[in-house]
């Protein structure tokens, strides 16, 4: 499998600040995420019993805005549909799991939730979740978000972006995205490191790509 690496910085990112707490039950964790509904810039997980907050650096929250604005434009450009769920707490009590993403959306299965409050043990969970790991993180997030049935899960350390596709419970490594099938990796690389120069240049860029593809197979 290949996978084209990002050349923007290299120098060392100062790691982001994160806290682990273990053997910590589902109401104590209810009662952290309580606690800091305030404090819209800490992530929290938790995975039977460990719960991990993190509070992104300048880094992550560049990717994070730049990815999602990708993810608009090709939605947009394509004629489809979305609902943004953005860091929404993705949560089941029935698994002891939960997760605030860095995005999540509904695409697919937009028509299903629009106008809905989430409720995961009756609703789909969202079609596509995006993860910055921009440092180590203590909580596998392949199988958390494997567990809570997201069917595709968008990750980026700030260097190489990976696609998976949940098949059977677990994820399968992709090149190609299940939901934007005509866009190679090769696009979110060149946009991000166009838009580390120039954002607005990176958008125009993007969508006049788009345009020109849809031109050719029509």
């Amino acid at each position: 499998m290949v996978t084209i690496p990002l050349e923007l910085n290299t120098e060392q990112i100062r790691g982001e600040k994160r806290v682990v707490f273990n053997h910590l039950n589902w109401l104590s964790y209810q009662q952290i995420l309580q606690a800091l509904v305030e404090n819209n810039r800490a992530h929290l997980f938790y995975d039977r019993g460990t719960l991990e907050i993190t509070m992104p650096l300048e880094e992550h929250e560049f990717y994070r805005e730049l990815i999602g604005l990708f993810i608009r434009i090709l939605v947009v450009e394509l004629g489809l549909k979305i609902k943004s769920m953005g860091s929404t707490t993705l949560a089941r009590e029935d698994l002891e799991r939960g997760a605030e993403p860095d995005n999540a959306y509904y695409i697919q299965n937009q028509a299903k939730v629009l106008g809905k409050r989430i409720n995961l043990t009756e609703d789909p969970p969202p079609d596509l979740v995006v993860e910055v790991d921009i440092t180590h993180t203590d909580i596998n997030k392949l199988a958390l978000y494997a567990r809570l049935g997201v069917p595709e899960l968008w990750r980026f350390n700030g260097q190489i972006w990976r696609i998976y596709r949940l098949e059977k419970g677990v994820y399968q490594e992709e090149e190609f995205s299940p939901t934007f099938p005509l866009v190679p990796k090769t696009k979110l690389y060149e946009f991000l490191a166009t838009a580390k120069e120039d954002e607005v240049r990176a958008e125009k860029n993007l969508r006049a790509w788009v345009v020109s593809q849809l031109a050719k197979n029509n």
